[in-house]
């Protein structure tokens, strides 16, 4: 059976690297009255564009927005929660023994901003949009057809078994959106486009100056009364310049600015006399290598090229420290990640004398890529160089703009780079269906898979555990540990490390802890004054 695919242009490289996420407070002002109003005003600083405003097709960082005025039917929760899951617009739900059938219970007293309520009519119209037209929309692949059984229930039927669990917590192509506003915008692809919104969460957009401020004000009607958010406004200046964000910071312009430049986190965390916390995040480091062709066809080549690179050194230079070495292509904290998915370590020994197994004692010239907007790969890239020329390896290091690299290396493996490297994140909390699958799993044009590998034994492990998600999770991740076993051993690319998230708490704020399932939405509502 098919695993659900995703079919991504983003820009890979380029979003939120090299700079930190940063709750951040200057002077006094966290918490104040705007002049002339009783309202208390939250101003932040935030990096995050507005590609759109439509709920349903965005795919893009304005998440940080719509997580805080939509809500899905379920959260999920952090690695290390008591729970796996928050109920969200579904008060509870369940999945037959076969996983192909999902049964959602929808709250009664959630309404939307528009004043209407929130029934299974309004989620089975939302989840019908995604599929058809989300930004995201290969996430609902398993979904044959939904059905509102009646006004509170809803059931999902899927063409094979998955976790729609996972697809209805997804931070894109999952929100419960008016079914008013899915009619007005199915006539109008520019309805939502001044900032209307359409949604049921602890916010609503209050206005929006194109390419400057976003300014968020509290729904009253909120359902969720312990979870009503503390501020009233929350005036968001669009700032995608993070040493600007830092001056607005410790200027005192701002309360809270959700991007710094990574390499200042600690100087700023010790000017506002707190500390630096650290979390999972989905974002990794992956490279691979073209196995399409001489010498790179010979895994002993490649274990060989694994062996030398300095992982260690890696993170400290690329991540500032802020990240621990990958255990294959699955970010910790992410679904089907697991420590026991055994790691290169640096021995150069070992790698000359598997270059020597391989016919190559005398060394090698290669070629390698990666994005020149990535600042995280511009800083790591000249180790690995200097690494593999330790071992007589010539490295021929190229920078590219993403989209140039992408489109070059999957235009004709042939004549394609030797080494790729990629920024990656799963588009929902399943990184074997996205990362697993995506990145390695044979096809028939290079996509996201610019190893060019084959493997039928791989294949057959991904697309089985694919199968078993929805039904048995432990069986699932079984499998997805035996492919990537199979992956390091043969590897086909090597994995540098996953990316902390990473952040200063000032001590006049309570702010929630990251959540790596929610990367690019920073939650308003659980902010209140430290008390």
């Amino acid at each position: 059976m098919a695993v659900t695919r995703a079919r991504r242009s983003r820009a890979l490289a380029v979003l939120a690297v090299g700079a930190v996420g940063v709750a951040g407070l200057a002077g006094c002002t966290a918490g104040g009255a705007a002049a002339g109003s009783d309202s208390t005003v939250l101003s932040v600083a935030a990096s995050a564009a507005v590609t759109t405003w439509d709920p349903v097709r965005s795919f893009s960082t304005e998440a940080l927005y719509l997580g805080n005025v939509y809500e899905p039917l379920l959260w999920k929760n952090a690695e290390g929660a008591d729970e796996e899951f928050t109920p969200g617009i579904a008060e509870s739900w369940e999945a037959s023994d076969d996983g192909l059938t999902w049964t959602f219970h929808i709250r009664e007293g959630a309404t939307f901003h528009d004043g209407e309520a929130v029934d299974a009519d309004a989620v089975k119209a939302s989840i019908e949009a995604a599929k058809d037209h989300a930004g995201a929309s290969f996430i609902w692949a398993p979904l044959e057809s939904i059905e509102a059984t009646d006004d509170a229930t809803v059931v999902m039927h899927l063409s094979y078994s998955a976790p729609m669990d996972l697809v209805a917590a997804s931070t894109y192509g999952a929100w419960i959106v008016s079914p008013k506003a899915l009619t007005a915008s199915a006539g109008d692809e520019q309805y939502f486009e001044q900032g209307i919104d359409a949604g049921t969460g602890p916010y609503t957009v209050k206005s929006y100056t194109p390419g400057e401020k976003v300014v968020l004000e509290a729904y009253d009607e909120y359902w969720n009364e312990d979870a009503a958010p503390h501020y009233d406004i929350v005036d968001i200046a669009i700032t995608p310049d993070a040493v600007t964000a830092q001056q607005m910071l410790t200027s005192g312009e701002v309360d809270l600015a959700t991007n710094l430049p990574l390499e200042n986190v600690d100087t700023v965390a010790s000017d506002l006399g707190t500390e630096v916390r650290t979390a999972n995040s989905p974002f990794n480091f992956v490279g691979f290598f073209n196995t399409t062709r001489p010498p790179l066809d010979d895994p002993k080549v490649r274990q060989a090229l694994s062996y030398a690179i300095p992982y260690d050194d890696v993170i400290e230079v690329g991540g500032q420290g802020y990240g621990t070495q990958s255990h294959g292509p699955v970010p910790k904290g992410i679904f089907p990640y697991s420590d026991s998915v055994p790691q290169y370590e640096q021995d150069l020994e070992k790698a000359k004398a598997l270059l020597a197994e391989a016919g190559h004692a005398d060394g090698l010239e290669l070629t390698l890529t990666y994005a020149s907007e990535n600042s995280s790969e511009a800083r790591f890239v000249p180790l690995i160089k200097d690494a593999f020329a330790k071992i007589g390896v010539t490295l021929d290091v190229r920078a590219e703009l993403f989209n140039q690299q992408w489109e070059n290396a999957k235009a004709d493996p042939a004549t394609a780079q030797d080494i790729f490297v990629v920024y990656y994140w799963p588009t929902y909390s399943d990184a074997g269906a996205d990362n697993l699958y995506s990145l390695f799993h044979s096809s028939e044009e290079p996509f996201f898979n610019l190893s060019y590998w084959k493997n039928g034994e791989y294949d057959a492990l991904v697309e089985e555990a694919g199968t078993l998600t929805g039904s048995d999770r432990e069986a699932a991740q079984a499998k997805y540990e035996e492919a990537m076993d199979l992956l390091v051993d043969q590897a086909p690319g090597f994995f540098l490390y996953d990316a902390q998230a990473v952040s200063v708490v000032p001590p006049a704020l309570d702010v929630a802890d990251f959540n790596e399932n929610y990367p690019f939405t920073t939650f308003f509502a659980p902010i209140t004054p430290a008390s």
